[in-house]
């Protein structure tokens, strides 16, 4: 009777010895290092055999060709076309802001249309709306994509304004933007003078 009971406490703490190795164990960071799926990563190897995120493999002249990019594909997608110049280029230790200046006369009447035709635009380039001014003077509205931020605004003497802001990314040297404004570039003119091209459509019941 003995040596059953000694064989029976045996076999069970074999058992449960052997039912441990099939646990996952926690690591130091608290998650499981056993079996089971692996959570995706978005970092990607470098050159040098580290890895790092995709903000951290663009730089800031990278940042700014792709705020320049967003900036265009923006006005280009405003009917009837407006004529725009380029804002000043600033730059921060690891960001970058681009803008764009609208030489076209929009009429107090169209102004909320203009910036409402815009943000569909944006919408419909799964940019997230983060906020809507709908001020009757000076109206704006705020988005951002892929960690950048985009802004079109009205400021003084009704003239529109757009700006893309960069997130923090490497340091290296800006460019000027190598995309060509639709009318006089105005270089070396700061600021740009008020909006004075005229549209049937967007100037209409301006003075």
């Amino acid at each position: 009777m003995r040596r059953r009971l000694r064989t029976a406490v045996v076999t069970l703490a074999l058992g449960l010895a052997l039912a441990g190795c099939g646990r996952q164990q926690a690591g130091s960071d608290g998650l499981a290092t056993g079996a089971g799926p692996t959570a995706p990563t978005t970092a990607s190897t470098g050159t040098d055999g580290s890895t790092e995120s995709p903000m951290n493999a663009m730089d800031m002249q990278g940042a700014a060709e792709r705020a320049d990019s967003m900036l265009d594909l923006t006005l280009k997608a405003i009917e009837p076309s407006v004529q725009w110049a380029h804002g000043p280029t600033t730059t921060g230790s690891c960001d970058v802001t681009r803008r764009r200046t609208v030489m076209t006369v929009v009429a107090p009447e169209r102004r909320q249309e203009f910036l409402d035709r815009v943000a569909e635009f944006w919408r419909d380039s799964d940019y997230r709306i983060k906020a809507v001014n709908k001020d009757e003077e000076f109206p704006a509205v705020y988005a951002q994509a892929e960690g950048f931020g985009i802004s079109v605004s009205v400021r003084g003497g009704g003239q529109v304004f757009f700006e893309a802001d960069s997130p923090c990314v490497r340091a290296s040297k800006v460019a000027d933007s190598a995309s060509k404004p639709n009318g006089p570039s105005y270089e070396g003119v700061y600021p740009l003078p008020r909006p004075d091209v005229k549209s049937p459509y967007w100037s209409t019941g301006a003075s």
